[in-house]
């Protein structure tokens, strides 16, 4: 009885934050998506479904339509979020395998340059990039001095200027949990392979692969939300030329104050980033049951 009493006390600060601070603000969110949008702003408090209706394809047609361009921005985000995952997967898997296999302190040292960009602002950073990429930038003056090209190349506010930035910022997300689960593979489980007569190839298939697909999957889940919904990289890097999900959200909150369709945004991206997580758990789960 004293253990249950002790255990209650303990979880009930954080019983209380999470309350506060996570389910209170979507809580928040998800009344303002079923509530009327003010004529300058704000919310009438009238029930109103019609903001799903202009994305999910059920609004009046009157007062609301549905608009395709909502969805197609969905797929967009989609589709970068994954594109990301998939150059930093690329990125990141060889480079933690050669880390892994460095000596302690050489470890630590990489390690450290792989954490560095955090101790600088993601704005700066960004901006800095918009100073390579532009038209007069460092990287088109490369270009043209060496004769490679004969015209600046446009790759500012472009969708590869925000596959850049997404995969600049977010690189890190998916090498510290490739690494952590690299560097738990018993390396005599690797030593076995190649005295059975495995090659490299046949080791890395077998061994390696297998055993760091957690790392693959967090990473990927790590890489894949953040992506989904930032609206700092395409704002800068993308212009109004490259819209994400994230950018409507804040231009919804923002610019047009129609508060309830940005919750209403909000809470969609959220149900998907929630199906994502249970799917990931699920995933693991059995992936661990079969290990």
């Amino acid at each position: 009885m004293n253990k249950t009493k002790n255990l209650l006390f303990l979880l009930t600060p954080f019983t209380l934050y999470i309350t506060v601070f996570f389910l209170g603000p979507i809580l928040i969110l998800l009344t303002y998506s079923f509530l009327e949008p003010g004529l300058y702003g704000g919310v009438v408090w009238n029930f109103y479904h019609h903001n799903y209706g202009r994305i999910l394809g059920w609004a009046d047609g009157i007062i609301e339509e549905f608009n395709p361009v909502y969805f197609k921005i969905f797929l967009n985000s989609f589709k970068l979020a994954l594109i990301t995952v998939i150059i930093t997967l690329v990125i990141c898997y060889p480079t933690a395998l050669w880390i892994s296999r460095l000596k302690p302190k050489l470890k630590v040292f990489f390690l450290f340059l792989v954490t560095l960009p955090f101790f600088s602002s993601l704005v700066v950073r960004l901006f800095a990039w918009m100073i390579l990429l532009k038209p007069s930038g460092l990287i088109n003056e490369f270009l043209l001095n060496i004769r490679l090209i004969d015209e600046p190349l446009q790759m500012l506010f472009t969708e590869t200027a925000v596959l850049i930035g997404l995969v600049y910022i977010l690189v890190p997300f998916m090498f510290l949990p490739l690494y952590a689960s690299i560097e738990k593979i018993d390396n005599s489980l690797i030593q076995a392979s190649n005295d059975l007569g495995g090659n490299r190839l046949i080791t890395f298939f077998k061994i390696t692969l297998p055993l760091s697909f957690p790392g693959i999957l967090g990473g990927s889940i790590l890489v894949f939300i953040p992506s989904l919904g930032n609206f700092i990289v395409p704002d800068l890097l993308g212009g109004a030329k490259v819209m994400m999900i994230g950018n409507i959200i804040e231009q919804s909150f923002l610019t047009s104050r129609n508060w309830p369709f940005g919750a209403c945004l909000a809470i969609i991206l959220m149900i998907v980033v929630v199906t994502l997580l249970y799917f990931y758990v699920k995933i693991l789960s059995k992936y661990e049951k079969i290990i």
